[in-house]
């Protein structure tokens, strides 16, 4: 695909949001006046938080489109490609969640079972009480975004959950947590007899037919692998931690992303059973303000305002306790929602939204971490546009 360098994108600084003649002009599979679109909406936001490159997919109606700006390596100058691979950050949640539903819908373990119950280790503690559900939904009762400095290997994971007491009942405060949801990953692929990281990238990866999405990236693909950049501008990778690969592992192309967005959607040839696991995802076991939480993924009623989108994605919500709204029985998926989940590492931002009832889906890969309203901004946009014209179309 075509890489529209930064520099190529100063003059679209002045694109005043939800360009009407912009929407206008998209129809069917017109390649140019997506780009266009993606154009104004990205544009601003590298040349604003200095962003090296970046790179956007979009997929209309099963129709897929990748745009590629600027950079992967400032020191090389090597441009973003088709196969540069960025973090996503805890956009890797949504997989880690993939493969537990899937390993469910196999019956090799049960969302409902005690944390306990598959790893022994924990039993006479809290998580005798606590469900794999609770920890896939950082509802486990307060569980912190990150691991103490102290917790460097296994054996000190295990001693940090026996001696942790929570601040809340289970299943009453959603508290956003790399443990949590990595605990939840780690004691799955227990269920399921293999390790994690095997799981990921020789059953489920290849089950969704995704060939550039890894969680070690190969040596052969190290020249792929774009280079992040720190606040500070300093060239960084993701630094290896207890329960990485379950909860911010994932290293992917925009096009592999994309594709697992449109198998969200129905829109990939996967078996009966990853379908369905798929599928259940999407479930809704309880709401923060307008936001619904899935496994992995956050939900939104469609049509969604921006404002509500912005709030959910807010540090109101993601970095404090908030009490939750349960959903008893748990909401069925739907497909009239908005669904959605940024990632971030320290060199890597990433935001990944799609509209099942729309068929669209927009993924934006960054080698910076930028703020997460920006993304939510600039993701918008596109797909505001995009249903635009889906609407005046028909």
């Amino acid at each position: 695909m075509k890489n529209r360098h930064f520099q190529t994108l100063a003059v679209v600084a002045a694109v005043s949001l939800f360009s009407g003649a912009c929407t206008q002009a998209i129809a069917g599979d017109d390649r140019e006046n997506i780009g266009r679109v993606v154009d104004e909406a990205v544009g601003p936001v590298m040349k604003e938080y200095d962003i090296p490159g970046m790179a956007v997919a979009v997929t209309v109606e099963g129709r897929r489109y990748v745009f590629n700006y600027g950079v992967a390596s400032k020191e090389t100058g090597r441009k973003v490609g088709d196969r540069t691979l960025f973090e996503i950050g805890s956009i890797s949640k949504t997989f880690t969640a993939t493969l537990a539903a899937y390993g469910e819908a196999r019956g090799d373990l049960s969302l409902s079972g005690s944390a306990s119950k598959y790893l022994p280790t924990l039993a006479g503690s809290r998580f005798e009480e606590i469900s794999l559900l609770d920890l896939a939904t950082y509802s486990a009762g307060g569980l912190p975004l990150q691991f103490p400095a102290s917790v460097t290997d296994e054996n000190e994971m295990v001693a940090y959950f026996k001696a942790w007491r929570p601040d809340y009942a289970p299943g009453t405060h959603r508290l956003y947590s790399n443990p949590s949801i990595g605990l939840f990953g780690y004691l799955a692929v227990r269920g399921m007899g293999k390790p994690f990281d095997d799981l990921m990238e020789k059953t489920l990866f290849p089950s969704l037919g995704l060939t550039e999405t890894h969680i070690s990236v190969p040596e052969d693909r190290m020249d792929d692998y774009a280079r992040g950049y720190s606040k500070a501008g300093k060239p960084v990778r993701v630094i290896p931690g207890v329960l990485d690969s379950e909860a911010y592992g994932v290293k992917t192309t925009a096009g592999d992303l994309i594709r697992f967005v449109e198998a969200n959607m129905g829109g990939a040839a996967v078996d009966e059973t990853l379908r369905g696991a798929i599928a259940a995802t999407h479930t809704g076991y309880f709401s923060v303000g307008d936001m619904t939480q899935g496994l992995g993924w956050e939900m939104y009623p469609y049509p969604v305002e921006l404002e509500a989108l912005l709030a959910g994605n807010s540090p109101e919500v993601s970095l404090k306790p908030n009490k939750v709204t349960r959903h008893d029985p748990p909401r069925a998926p739907r497909e009239d929602v908005l669904i959605n989940k940024t990632g971030s590492t320290g060199g890597f931002g990433a935001y990944a939204a799609f509209v099942p009832t729309q068929r669209i889906g927009v993924v934006i890969l960054a080698n910076r971490g930028y703020p997460i309203p920006a993304r939510v901004k600039a993701a918008y946009r596109i797909l505001t546009a995009l249903e635009d014209a889906g609407t005046s179309a028909q």
